[in-house]
């Protein structure tokens, strides 16, 4: 858990104090509930990571691409 400073204005401070005394709760255990509560409610569900796909490195290029479609006819032919 990280310890967070949040200021609160006095009269919310009080009623939010107020509560957690008749609940017989910590403020910040309220203060949890509630963000957790608002996050439920409100935001985006986590996107998904998509692991990408593996990159190879084939070095450089022998023939130029115009010529790959002659190149390979050529290797074609002489097999």
């Amino acid at each position: 858990m990280e310890k967070m400073q949040i200021l609160f204005p006095e009269p919310q401070l009080a009623r939010l104090r107020q509560a957690a005394k008749v609940m017989d709760r910590p403020v910040s255990e309220l203060v949890r509930a509630a963000v957790d509560a608002w996050l439920a409610a409100n935001a985006p569900a986590p996107r998904q990571v998509r692991e990408a796909p593996p990159v190879y490195g084939l070095g450089d290029m022998q023939t130029a691409a115009d010529k790959l479609r002659d190149r390979a006819w050529e290797d074609r032919a002489e097999s």
